[in-house]
Formats: C-alpha cells, structure tokens, sequence
C-alpha cells in the first residue's frame, strides 16, 4: 500500500498502518488455520476459550500416540508480532508448535491475546496472565480442559514465544518470581527466541540508524503510549529493579547475526547475571540469519538446529 497515502496517519510497513479515521490494516499474519489432526507430525490441537471476557482462546497441542494420564512437560508458548499483529491460529505459529511438540513430546498452550494499538499494554500482558491462571487451575487435575488435567507435569513448565512473546515469557517469569506464585505451577525454564527488548541508548554493537532507531521507538509509543520511554522495564529489562528474582532456574536465549535485536538478547543475559539472578544461561547465536527465521523457514538447517536445543532444553 502506499505509504503517501494522505488518508495514512503511521505506517509501521511491513507490519501495520494506521489512518487517520483510525482504522488499522494488518499487513501479515493475517491468515488463520483451523485446529486439526496434522499426520506429518501425529499431532492433535484444539481451541478453547480462556478468557470470556475478550473473547480470547489457547490453542492446545498434543502428541496423538500419548497414553492415558501420561504426564508430559508442559510449554506455554506467547506468539510474536510487535504485540500489534498476528494471531495464534496463523499458519507461522501453528505449523511451528506441530512440529515442536513432536519433536519434544511435550503437550503446548499457544496463548492467544489483544494486539495494540487497539488494545495497548498491559493488555497482551494482562491476558498472558488471565491465560497462566486458566492453565495453573488444572493443577489438581480438575480444571475445565481434560488434556491439562490428564497430561501437563506441572512440575515441569517452560515458558517460551518469539520476538514480542519473548518478552511476554520474560514478564511472565518476572511477576512469577516477584508478584504472585501460581499453587503447583513451577516454572522450570524460559525460552526466548529473538525477544523483543530495546533501549534510549545504543549499546555495543547494536544499530545506530538512525531511521530504524526511530521506527523502534516510534512502534514502542503506539504500543504503549502510557509508557516512560524506552528504558520502560517493559520494553528494557536491565532498568527492572526485580530483574533478579525472575521466576525460573534455566533461561535460553536464542540470537540471530541479521536481527537488530540481536545484541538486546546478548545484554538481557549480562544484565540478568549481573542482576544476582542465579540460574543456568544459554545462548544460541545463528550467523546469517534474520529475526525469527526459525518460524519463516522451519527447513533450514539452523531453524532444525535450534528445535533441537530447544528440545535438548525441555527434556534435559
């Protein structure tokens, strides 16, 4: 679309515009996919309301070949897009969490929530939360979806998502630690591909174009136009005071060489060290690579390889 447009009021291409009468137009991730028996993976998913309120659902994911009240790890993943597009029933989630939860025998609740700038933060931040709360009320095996109650160790949780669901499993892991605990909910790892942090500031080795600087921080304002700036600890963990107590022993961070926010992912595991925050720390650095990569080309060789220390994560 053009982008002279003088009906366009932002334009944030490739993702979204807005205009002027307020009207939003997604530009990706629009499609969506239905949940279904997928046979190149054996694996089953369904869709189930969480969240009355605002319509929202989970998409769960299970093995088909799982045995009666077998108890599997259990992944929470957080979808991408900026926290502005997408949707857990787009084909790039979907077929991605297939083929992860095959490949690690795990049972998966892709989280679905409200995207800016019709709904700005917390709301993607709330509604990841409402959605823990209606995974962690299976715990004593009596809550309203039988897969979680027959199937999720809840002993073993990993919270994970890519780009803006990185940070969404960040400040989950964060308020877990810090907030509020969840009875039986115990929080074994985080897995963050190509999370979405930034800062005011440069830091070492990070772009400093000045257009794609501005572009980042101008995405940032339509997210959270309440915000302090960027150096929000919601956009920038190393200002959060509580960095420290995150709610987890194991974290890994995955990294690619093209992505800008590549050095972000760096800095997030110095400044968590830094923080006294005690645990085990990876990190996957992918050369030649762009920002979620391992979700626009599940074939290539580094996107199987990172599924692999991901799988290597969950079940070690």
């Amino acid at each position: 679309m053009d982008s002279t447009n003088p009906d366009l009021a932002q334009d944030f291409s490739p993702l979204f515009q807005i205009y002027k009468d307020g009207r939003v137009d997604r530009l990706i991730n629009t499609e969506i996919v239905p949940p279904s028996f997928d046979p190149k993976t054996n694996v089953e998913s369904k869709d189930i309301l969480y969240s009355p309120e605002h319509h929202l659902s989970v998409r769960l994911y299970l093995p088909k070949n799982t045995h009666q009240n077998q108890k599997l790890p259990l992944l929470v993943y957080f979808r991408g897009g900026g926290f502005c597009v997408g949707t857990v029933f787009a084909p790039i989630n979907h077929n991605y969490l297939n083929i992860l939860v095959s490949e690690a025998n795990i049972i998966a609740v892709s989280v679905d929530y409200r995207n800016a700038p019709e709904h700005p933060l917390p709301a993607a931040f709330k509604d990841s939360w409402t959605a823990l709360k209606w995974v962690a009320s299976h715990f004593h095996q009596k809550g309203p979806e039988d897969w979680l109650n027959h199937h999720a160790n809840f002993q073993r949780v990993f919270l994970s998502g890519g780009s803006a669901g990185g940070n969404i499993a960040h400040q989950m892991a964060i308020k877990l630690g810090h907030e509020e605990k969840l009875e039986g909910f115990n929080i074994t790892g985080i897995i963050l591909c190509h999370p979405y942090f930034w800062g005011k500031e440069p830091i070492p080795g990070e772009t400093r174009e000045e257009w794609q600087r501005k572009w980042l921080e101008g995405l940032w304002k339509v997210v959270n136009p309440s915000s302090r700036g960027l150096d929000d600890p919601w956009i920038n963990p190393a200002y959060d005071p509580n960095l420290g107590l995150l709610g987890c022993s194991r974290v890994q961070v995955a990294v690619s060489e093209k992505d800008p926010l590549r050095e972000r992912g760096w800095y997030y595991c110095l400044k968590l060290r830094e923080s006294g925050w005690s645990g085990d720390i990876e990190v996957l650095d992918y050369k030649g690579e762009e920002h979620v990569f391992h979700l626009s080309n599940l074939t290539c060789l580094n996107a199987v390889h990172m599924r692999k220390r991901i799988v290597q994560f969950i079940n070690q």
